[in-house]
């Protein structure tokens, strides 16, 4: 079944009468508290209502889904950009304890690079690369939480590159950064739950001059990659306050080296004369030398 098209909630009402005792229990509970679902693993879900974690297996093949995961997986694509964050809170409680913080989340950060490295297209990869390249001008926009990923691509890139802004919120407005924009150039927004909206408007304004647009985002159901020409996929997956942009950044972090590796000598050059102008005006610390 396509679990990303289909009403999920509506299936679970029009299958429910023809669902066993136990399935129906997994049913009701799904349909009152489908934000904790989303995160409970089979054997949790079947304890927190009273069934054995074959009875949710089961179910989830009654839905049409080849495993619990995939059932799973599409709780958590229909509730994760509607999450408030004090439900995030809330959920945060289930996902981890404070004892087993550090391992749950390291755990989960290795995750979401796994299926990072999985979901991601490789050919588009190389596309943003040469879109990057052929560029007149390049825009990059991530608000809210994404802001920092931006700034560091913007960062790394300015290195490289001598066309790159990085549009952010300040005395100007974000349209009024971008009023410039032509065909010419390429805007690469990032985003992932809760999207800014900010961002996805300016990706409309983007797309309205006919300027060519790179989404970073989660999902190719995001309402970034709609609004995209390439998209790099980067999971984001966390069930917590705190948007875990572990993978999105390691996406980021190949993408500046891909670039780097077709600019060598110009970087070798830039980076030669950085190192002249950090050591005169002692822009680094060096504590292997006399004080």
């Amino acid at each position: 079944m396509d679990e990303n098209k289909q009403d999920l909630m509506r299936i679970i009402q029009m299958k429910f009468p023809r669902l066993s005792k136990g399935q129906k229990l997994i049913a009701e509970y799904i349909l009152k508290h489908y934000d904790k679902a989303a995160f409970m693993t089979a054997a949790k879900l079947g304890t927190s209502v009273g069934v054995s974690e074959s009875t949710v297996v089961r179910f989830a093949n009654e839905l049409g889904f080849s495993g619990y995961p995939k059932l799973q997986k599409a709780l958590q694509e229909l509730i994760k950009n509607k999450l408030t964050t004090v439900q995030r809170i809330e959920l945060s409680n289930d996902f981890v304890s404070q004892e087993t913080a550090l391992k749950g989340v390291l755990k989960s950060d290795m995750e979401n690079i796994r299926a990072t490295l999985e979901k991601i297209n490789h050919k588009t990869f190389e596309e943003v690369v040469n879109s990057i390249f052929n560029a007149k001008k390049i825009y990059i926009i991530g608000l809210r939480s994404s802001t920092a990923i931006a700034e560091f691509l913007g960062f790394y890139l300015n290195l490289i590159l001598d066309n790159v802004k990085v549009v952010t919120y300040g005395i100007s407005d974000i349209f009024e950064q971008m009023i410039n924009i032509s065909k010419e150039d390429l805007v690469i927004g990032i985003g992932f739950p809760r999207y800014a909206a900010r961002t996805i408007e300016a990706l409309n304004f983007a797309q309205s001059r006919g300027t060519k647009v790179v989404a970073i985002t989660d999902s190719l159901l995001s309402p970034l990659a709609s609004r995209a020409d390439y998209t790099l996929i980067a999971q984001s997956n966390m069930a917590s306050f705190v948007d875990s942009l572990v993978a999105p950044l390691s996406v980021i972090n190949a993408l500046i080296i891909a670039v780097g590796l077709r600019e060598k000598e110009k970087i070798a050059s830039t980076f030669n004369e950085l190192e002249n102008i950090w050591g005169e005006y002692r822009v680094y610390s060096n504590r292997n030398k006399d004080e």
